[in-house]
């Protein structure tokens, strides 16, 4: 009777040390789960919204060193999403002016105000990207630290030291507790289990400098698009936008 009560209480302990381990475990995993499901959303929010916007741009302005005097006056180091090849394409260039609205008497103001709500569009969504990098990079920090603190309150190979204690196995001795399994197999067991930080998004996601407001830059950016629209052989933009 008295072994049994034993048996009881060890199984007892033993459920009570899983479910704590594999309870803040699982909070963990689930926490990983969010923040990498984030950074695929943030991804897709690129290629999506800034990818087509600064695709826009590109057609604009044609011509590459228009193109690189533009992303200098927006504050960008290097040039996303650019072919060449996007900004003469018939087919995509009314794939992404479809539908969009213009504003302006002659065909020459419709092109520079197409220009200036493009960079709006543009530094806006850059600025919302931004922000959600930065709200990842602060979940990963987080992260990182969940997991520090887990494995200080759980180490493994003095869990499983102890168990084995309640198991009566004295066989091997693991620091100040008897009863500890083959330090071999300790290690593996705690590689095979350990929880390791996500990447950081800053790893997995290009970083973009903030875009100054269009009323800083809206004069250099008007003769940028004067010299664009000259490369355009009088397009109408009205059938562009509306066919």
């Amino acid at each position: 009777m008295e072994q049994n009560i034993e048996d009881v209480l060890t199984l007892e302990i033993k459920k009570q040390i899983a479910d704590r381990y594999f309870g803040f475990r699982k909070l963990i995993e689930e926490d990983i789960k969010e923040y990498d499901n984030q950074v695929l959303n943030s991804s897709a929010r690129l290629e999506r919204i800034i990818g087509f916007e600064f695709v826009r741009m590109y057609i604009l302005l044609k011509d590459e060193k228009l193109i690189q005097s533009f992303l200098k006056l927006a504050g960008q180091q290097y040039l996303p999403f650019y072919d060449p090849y996007l900004t003469e394409s018939p087919t995509i260039r009314k794939r992404l002016f479809s539908g969009l609205k213009l504003r302006g008497f002659t065909n020459g103001g419709r092109f520079k105000n197409l220009v200036f709500d493009t960079y709006d569009a543009l530094s806006n969504q850059v600025e919302v990207y931004r922000k959600n990098i930065a709200l990842l990079s602060d979940d990963w920090e987080n992260i990182a630290e969940e997991i520090e603190v887990f494995y200080k309150q759980n180490d493994i190979s003095s869990i499983m030291s102890f168990l084995r204690t309640l198991d009566g196995d004295t066989s091997y001795r693991s620091g100040s507790m008897e009863g500890g399994i083959n330090p071999e197999n300790n290690q593996r067991l705690e590689q095979k289990m350990k929880v390791r930080p996500p990447r950081r998004v800053e790893e997995q996601l290009p970083e973009f400098s903030s875009m100054p407001q269009l009323s800083a830059i809206k004069k250099q950016l008007k003769n940028i698009s004067s010299e664009a629209y000259d490369l355009h052989d009088e397009l109408d933009w009205r059938v562009i936008v509306n066919p």
